[in-house]
């Protein structure tokens, strides 16, 4: 409901001309309830993604394959307001958001996957590169399925594509 009301609201003024207080008159609740279901406006774009990548890093502590818990974050995932918003970037005038946003997700599943390869015995630099292959297979692979109109096909097709690539 809140993130239904935030994409009209960016479609409509853009982002940064949309306040949380906007989004919780459209949504019908106070501006402090808003707060109950998410920390910021960028919260509703990129939540599900975050918590994704929150399940990798688990995953990859608990010892799985850092390339199974990469291919994790697409298991299931469905078209959101994160797909909507990319898909209508220049209308909802989100350039730099999306940028901005999309570089600190890159650089966390870059992150997860470099201290997972260097445990594994992977040279450190050859496992941050890598690692920044991951986290840009990611976002590439978002990025793709959001354009290619995101429920055509299932998100972990475009990240196997992005993946062969980083490999």
């Amino acid at each position: 409901m809140l993130a239904e009301a935030a994409c009209e609201l960016f479609l409509e003024r853009g982002y940064d001309q949309t306040s949380v207080t906007d989004i919780a008159m459209r949504a019908g609740i106070g501006r402090s309830s808003f707060f109950n279901y998410a920390a910021s406006k960028a919260d509703l774009l990129w939540g599900s993604l975050d918590e994704r990548i929150a399940a990798a890093q688990v995953a990859v502590e608990a010892g799985s394959d850092v390339q199974d818990a990469v291919r994790g974050i697409a298991d299931g995932f469905v078209p959101d307001a994160l797909a909507l918003a990319i898909a209508h970037t220049e209308a909802m005038r989100l350039d730099e958001q999306l940028e901005r946003e999309s570089a600190l997700r890159m650089w966390r599943i870059a992150s997860l996957a470099a201290r997972a390869l260097r445990r594994s015995g992977t040279d450190p630099v050859l496992a941050d590169v890598r690692g920044g292959a991951y986290g840009a297979a990611v976002m590439t692979a978002i990025r793709s399925w959001a354009g290619c109109g995101a429920g055509s096909d299932p998100l972990a097709t475009h990240l196997d594509r992005a993946l062969a690539a980083a490999d």
